[in-house]
């Protein structure tokens, strides 16, 4: 639901028409590279513990469930004592799946697809991972929820730090460093089809029930809490980015609606299952005005081409939502919050985003310079005024005869 269709037809809308093939080959092939790397080394890299008081245990959490091995019926205790080992691996799978594809907005329309490959496998391994295991894994040193003994405490409910600014952040500078499409800021580039889009958000807002709701990893009150605090956030994102480009532009436009809900969502998810509905709409309302000033304002204002913004509303939503979760935290609704407060949230919450943003930023520029001295980041000049359709796909999206 979250990649294949909901984010291909986000993504795939906004794109110019020579370009929707290449966003669906990419959320396609991204979920299935994804998958396959989770079950051979991504969930035991994330939620192992066998490599726990080691040098590489301060990157990843163990060896002894590549393959998936061990999972199965038994819960893990660590994690999910209500569900089976092996229902918690495969729920975690939609995590490391979706959040390489979130980083494609950035560089939509001029990126090849070998190297969109290369850098999301690498990326996954370098950056996902290591700041997975070090806020969710057991041995992490911010897990707040599994790790007692973590020196600074952290939390995520959903994936606000672990997905949304480890993405949002790389996808700032791979988009710089890719640099702008062909005529960026000289002529128009409008969306191919705001439909696909519309239909693609409602796809999208509909499968975040499943990260936010689903990562209670139980029916209960938190679960519940989870679902109402997602409502409550990306409806008041919605109509809060709608009421400011009514301001500044003088018209709502659909495409401000759908960007408003997806910062909404991107928002609340580290807040999630930790805080009020009124907390919620708080939470909503700075996604929705300040995420509509970074794609509008400050996005302009330095030129960079975050083709279909995801550093906009990912990364600076995955990072107010972070911010906000240490501050609005409400041990009340969860009580595992008083737990967390207790042992200095907010410090611990600001380490661990500096952190992300330092692994994100180091490792992506690391990446793109290895792959940009071997294939090459960009499509040529010949195969981007083509359209990636072509070049990458020798495939069209639609008939124009």
């Amino acid at each position: 639901m979250m990649c294949i269709p909901g984010l291909f037809l986000f993504y795939g809308g906004l794109v110019r028409s020579k370009n929707v093939l290449s966003i669906a080959a990419q959320c396609l092939a991204l979920t299935a590279m994804g998958v396959l790397m989770w079950w051979g080394f991504g969930y035991s890299l994330v939620f192992g513990k066998s490599y726990a008081g080691s040098l590489i245990g301060h990157i990843f959490g163990g060896g002894e469930h590549f393959g998936f091995a061990g999972l199965g019926f038994t819960p893990d205790a660590a994690y999910a004592p209500g569900i089976s080992s092996g229902t918690f691996a495969l729920f975690q799978a939609m995590f490391a799946a979706i959040t390489p594809a979130l980083i494609i907005g950035a560089v939509a329309e001029r990126m090849k697809f070998s190297a969109v490959m290369l850098f999301s496998f690498l990326w996954t391994i370098l950056v996902y991972y290591p700041i997975a295991h070090a806020v969710w894994g057991a041995t992490g040193h911010f897990s707040g929820i599994a790790n007692a003994e973590a020196a600074f405490k952290a939390a995520d409910f959903a994936g606000g730090i672990v997905v949304h600014m480890t993405s949002g952040w790389s996808a700032l500078l791979l988009c710089i460093l890719v640099g702008p499409r062909a005529g960026f800021g000289k002529r128009p580039m409008p969306p191919h089809s705001m439909v696909l889009c519309v239909i693609g958000t409602g796809l999208l807002w509909a499968g975040w029930y499943g990260f936010n709701a689903g990562s209670a990893l139980a029916a209960d009150g938190i679960a519940l809490q989870a679902f109402m605090t997602t409502t409550l956030g990306a409806a008041t994102a919605t109509l809060a980015w709608a009421v400011v480009e009514k301001l500044h532009r003088g018209k709502i436009s659909v495409l401000g609606l759908c960007s408003g809900a997806i910062a909404g969502l991107a928002t609340v998810t580290n807040a999630a299952g930790f805080v009020s509905g009124s907390s919620a709409v708080l939470i909503g309302l700075l996604a929705g005005t300040i995420s509509y000033w970074a794609c509008s304002v400050l996005k302009p204002k330095f030129g960079y081409d975050d083709a279909l913004d995801t550093f906009g509303v990912h990364g600076v939503g995955g990072t107010i939502g972070a911010l906000a979760t240490a501050l609005l935290m409400n041990a009340q609704v969860n009580p595992t919050g008083g737990a967390l407060i207790s042992k200095g949230l907010l410090k611990g919450q600001l380490t661990a985003m500096l952190l992300c943003i330092v692994v994100s930023l180091v490792m992506t520029w690391i990446i793109a310079k290895i792959i940009a001295a071997t294939i090459g980041l960009r499509a040529s000049e010949e195969g981007e005024a083509q359209g990636l359709d072509i070049s990458d796909h020798g495939e069209e999206g639609y008939n124009h005869n």
